[in-house]
């Protein structure tokens, strides 16, 4: 079993502390730019930034749906870190600043993966899925911006 990683980003042309506040509103935001791979989203405790419990499905392939329960912290002004009850994902939105009014989002996704030919497969394969779904979700959020 080994780590895998997913790392996307995506630059807006807006202040970084505007699109940390817009994901860090787990209540407002966040329900808007989520594709469709994500369902029964719901906001359990919180609803803002660090403290925010969160639930949703994640239908990550066909056959893969992860059931997820994400408490947020943050670690530093800048950084939004996402960590699952029911697995060992982590994932960590980092906001920082790249010109007069532009940011730069960087989502990184980890996780334990499976060993053995599985585990290749995972290693090779989905990351690959899970960069495309945060692709949306940053791509959506330039919509609320």
């Amino acid at each position: 079993m080994g780590k895998v990683y997913a790392t996307t980003e995506r630059v807006y042309q807006a202040a970084p502390a505007r699109v940390y506040e817009a994901l860090a509103d787990y209540t407002g935001t966040r329900p808007k730019i989520l594709p469709a791979q994500y369902s029964e989203y719901e906001v359990r405790a919180g609803g803002t930034g660090a403290g925010t419990q969160v639930h949703w499905k994640l239908q990550a392939t066909e056959k893969r749906v992860r059931d997820c329960l994400f408490t947020v912290s943050a670690p530093s002004p800048e950084k939004l870190v996402e960590t699952d009850a029911n697995s060992s994902m982590v994932i960590t939105w980092t906001v920082s600043a790249v010109g007069e009014a532009q940011a730069r989002v960087t989502v990184e996704a980890s996780w334990t993966g499976a060993g053995g030919i599985g585990g290749f497969f995972e290693r090779t394969f989905a990351p690959k899925g899970l960069n495309r779904i945060h692709d949306q979700v940053l791509a959506n959020l330039a919509e609320q911006l």
